[in-house]
């Protein structure tokens, strides 16, 4: 376990080798996201218990390719609105917390699969506005796909890359985080923080933490390293189309 408040470089890089390595017991990038946010719960931790009260994994989908369960909960977020089967969405891949519901992403009420019909959408949905914009990207760039994300180098400076760390330092009234009356404020989140990258198909993956401690800048800022070796982890199920439990099945 590691104690995230105080994680060293060292630590960090020690994290990202084992969740790097976790594709070897993985059958699908589903299996291997779950393996990650379940490692990252309860491995980063704040007094022996887990630092973090939600973990969650993110991978942009084509709607076309989702299936029918995905592609009603983005129908229900666009209440009738048309969807073309290239919209990319948002789509939970897996998910690890305090609660019993956090631990099953089909248990997710309004986060299985997010549409990002257009910029005017996005940039209605704060946290995932932000997060587009922290990783280097603008918004036509996530709809429609490019070979490049930005990332944060030394001075915290954004350099090109294909990896990137996302960071809210305070939580409570940000307006990039919502759900402060239900979420934020009864669970007590301080800071929010995630990293991702761009995969070789174009699509982009994004894990994000939610915590109960404060997190400095210093310390998100080490897991940009975690991102590069999960991309590499993820890179494995993307290249070949096995990103659903249910893929497994259709490839053999």
């Amino acid at each position: 376990m590691y104690e995230l408040a105080k994680l060293t470089r060292h630590q960090s890089f020690q994290c990202a080798v084992k969740l790097r390595n976790l594709d070897k017991c993985a059958a699908s990038m589903e299996d291997l996201a779950n393996q990650i946010v379940r490692f990252l719960y309860e491995s980063l931790t704040d007094g022996g218990k887990p630092a973090c009260v939600l973990v969650r994994f993110f991978k942009t989908h084509s709607y076309g390719k989702l299936n029918e369960e995905l592609q009603n909960a983005a129908r229900e977020i666009l209440k009738g609105s048309p969807i073309d089967s290239e919209t990319k969405c948002l789509t939970l891949l897996a998910t690890a917390g305090d609660l019993p519901q956090w631990n099953d992403r089909q248990m997710s009420s309004a986060h299985k699969a997010i549409p990002l019909i257009d910029e005017d959408f996005v940039s209605k949905a704060p946290m995932i506005s932000q997060l587009i914009k922290q990783f280097g990207l603008d918004i036509k760039s996530i709809i429609h796909p490019v070979p490049e994300i930005l990332a944060y180098n030394n001075d915290y400076k954004r350099i090109p890359s294909i990896f990137n760390v996302f960071y809210v330092p305070n939580a409570l009234t940000s307006p990039y985080i919502p759900a402060q009356e239900n979420f934020v404020v009864p669970y007590g989140i301080k800071s929010v923080f995630g990293f991702g990258g761009m995969l070789p198909s174009g699509n982009v993956f994004a894990i994000i933490l939610f915590t109960k401690i404060f997190i400095p800048i210093e310390i998100a800022y080490l897991f940009k390293w975690v991102a590069a070796y999960v991309r590499v982890a993820a890179a494995s199920f993307d290249k070949v189309g096995c990103i659903f439990n249910d893929d497994v099945y259709l490839l053999n």
